[in-house]
């Protein structure tokens, strides 16, 4: 039996929980021993997940504004280390990134150095800054720090837009998962991952999204690790692959070269990526250059995004905040440190002639014939084309979009379904983990800082909280809408919403905390110029296809940071210094003892 109350039972809580999932995860296998069809297996483990998901956040309803908005700030830093990890890595670090690192070889690792990078800022200048605070919401730091209406409104129009671009490619991401497990459209499947979304967050905010966000990174991780575990072993790396698969990359690398890797696709297929490799050639002075700016901006852009800095405002006190992030890190590590590994032995998988589940250089009607070929092709995802008439698949025959690279591993190398439908849980939990932290961060800027700051700062506790709850189905339809359009793929979206947070909000964040002169005027100064040309760069660079300096439209971020910045020094030394009452406050905000800065204001 529990005993006392449920932040001392935590560890026996999800102890409980985890044994649950595998014990869910062996009767899958048995079951599909006894003849149980793939098709059920993986409606089953995406329906059992979301239920459980869905059962969290019906549990932790709550009409209490501190529990809505920041958990009651009662969850102890493991525990909001591994929310943070579930809600950070996203449809792109599960789904996306080891089919970028497959198909664009080491430059994507850029993704892993940023974003994990980026951890290092936010504990160094932001966490421990922003809880000693005690705002809510981004937005409701800096409009207190700087002061006005104004510079709140524009932060919050910042948020939106990053958290917007950000939350499309997770609901794009559940689409992509549901298509598959569910045999249905994409178009259907991100309006039933939008579903599962609302479930989780609607009725509990942010107490409901943290716990939710512990039992989806337990899924997650278990299903990211089981099958590149088991494919290292089959292939004779050992049952840690993370540390022996240097001789896969050296064999992936003779095989991609027999094959002709890199040469032209023989032509477009309408919907599915043509990417037949997209490694930095040799002698290719801007690679260097390529990786750093992308991997500057992934770090930036990681200290600016709200629904990760709102991770750092549910922790008890400062200290934990801190603490909570080297515990996000070390669980964000599991996740980062396998996808090379995952990438690279999947394509050997597919390449190397003596693994049965090779298909380059096999007959055509061979391949089309492979079951998983088939159920991919059906939901729009993958693409053969005989173009040469040969009737031999070729290397730039073969069309398969990114974003199905880690959804499709277990299939490409024999394993028993039981391993596809538990991967396309922890997608999914992936996916949805982060949309809730986006759609929350979203929500509860508009209606706390918009609503209740601006508009009607009366209103009472029920009417900002039915406020947040419409504001989420709204804003979570419209991202699915957008979602549907297939615009741009998973990892080209986040890129977007990491650049629009650092072009227009990092510098005031920064200097908000640090630098007692930033004021009013220059930290709007700040925003506007900085989140205005990134926006401008992007949209020059993606419409004319022209760059600057090598900087495309997934690093448009390096242009609109030095913007923001000088923005902000130069109004902030034109115009008048701060009160005394702001510099007292800034300077308590970098102490790390005693209440919290808006306890002690009210």
């Amino acid at each position: 039996m529990l005993k006392g109350n449920f932040i001392d039972n935590l560890p026996k809580i999800y102890g409980l929980y985890t044994g649950g999932f595998i014990a869910f995860i062996l009767l899958m296998a048995v079951l599909e021993q006894m003849g149980l069809g793939a098709d059920t297996i993986g409606i089953l483990f995406v329906a059992f997940t979301i239920f459980i998901y869905a059962a969290i956040g019906w549990l932790s309803r709550t009409m209490q504004v501190e529990a809505y908005y920041v958990a009651g700030r009662e969850v102890p830093p493991v525990f909001n280390g591994m929310a943070t990890a579930a809600d950070w890595m996203s449809g792109a670090s599960f789904v996306a990134l080891a089919g970028g690192v497959y198909f664009g070889g080491h430059g994507y690792l850029a993704f892993v150095v940023g974003w994990t990078g980026g951890y290092v800022l936010v504990n160094s200048l932001m966490a421990p800054y922003l809880r000693k605070f005690g705002c809510y919401t981004v937005p409701d730091f800096i409009g207190t720090r700087f002061g006005g209406n104004l510079a709140r409104l524009v932060a919050v129009i910042i948020l939106v837009v990053a958290s917007f671009t950000y939350v499309t490619a997770q609901i794009n991401a559940t689409g992509t998962i549901a298509a598959r497990a569910l045999q249905i459209p994409f178009e259907v499947g991100v309006w039933f991952g939008l579903l599962g979304i609302l479930l989780c967050s609607m009725l509990g905010g942010m107490r409901a999204v943290t716990w939710t966000q512990v039992a989806q990174y337990i899924v997650l991780i278990i299903a990211y690790l089981a099958p590149v575990i088991w494919m290292s072993n089959k292939q004779g790396f050992g049952i840690i692959p993370h540390f022996s698969y240097g001789d896969a990359v050296v064999r992936v690398a003779e095989l991609e070269a027999l094959v002709g890797v890199g040469t032209p696709a023989a032509e477009k297929i309408a919907g599915v990526s043509v990417l037949t490799g997209l490694h930095n050639a040799p002698g290719d002075n801007m690679a260097a250059w390529k990786f750093v700016t992308l991997a500057l901006c992934m770090m930036a852009g990681t200290a600016s995004l709200p629904h990760i800095l709102m991770r750092y405002f549910t922790t008890p006190t400062v200290r934990a905040a801190r603490k909570s992030v080297s515990w996000s890190l070390l669980f964000i590590f599991l996740l980062y440190f396998t996808a090379p590994a995952l990438a690279t032995l999947t394509k050997l998988q597919l390449l190397d002639p003596t693994l049965a589940t090779s298909i380059i250089g096999k007959a055509v009607a061979d391949v089309n014939a492979l079951e998983w070929i088939q159920k991919w092709s059906s939901v729009g995802m993958l693409a053969i084309s005989d173009s040469n008439g040969d009737g031999i698949l070729q290397i730039n025959e073969f069309f398969m979009r990114p974003d199905i690279v880690v959804l499709a591993t277990p299939e490409i190398a024999g394993l028993p379904y039981v391993v596809s439908g538990l991967v396309a849980a922890g997608g999914m939990a992936a996916a949805m983990s982060t949309a809730d932290g986006l759609l929350l961060a979203i929500a509860n800027a508009l209606s706390h800082d918009l609503y209740y700051k601006i508009i009607d700062p009366k209103a009472d506790t029920r009417h900002r909280l039915i406020v947040a709850r419409v504001l989420l189905i709204i804003i979570g339809a419209a991202g699915a809408a957008v979602a549907s359009l297939k615009l741009t793929g998973i990892l080209g979206a986040v890129a977007w919403a990491f650049c629009f947070a650092c072009s227009g909000l990092f510098f005031p964040l920064v200097l908000g905390v640090w630098w007692k002169r930033a004021n009013r005027a220059g930290a709007i100064a700040g925003m506007v110029a900085g989140f205005l040309a990134g926006s401008i760069y992007l949209y020059w660079t993606y419409t004319t296809g022209n760059t600057w300096l090598g900087i495309d439209h997934l690093r448009f971020g390096i242009i609109g940071m030095p913007v923001s910045l000088v923005a902000m020094v130069v109004v902030s030394l034109m115009t008048p210094e701060p009160d005394a009452e702001i510099q007292a406050m800034v300077d308590e905000t970098r102490d790390p003892s005693g209440k919290t800065v808006l306890d002690m204001a009210h």
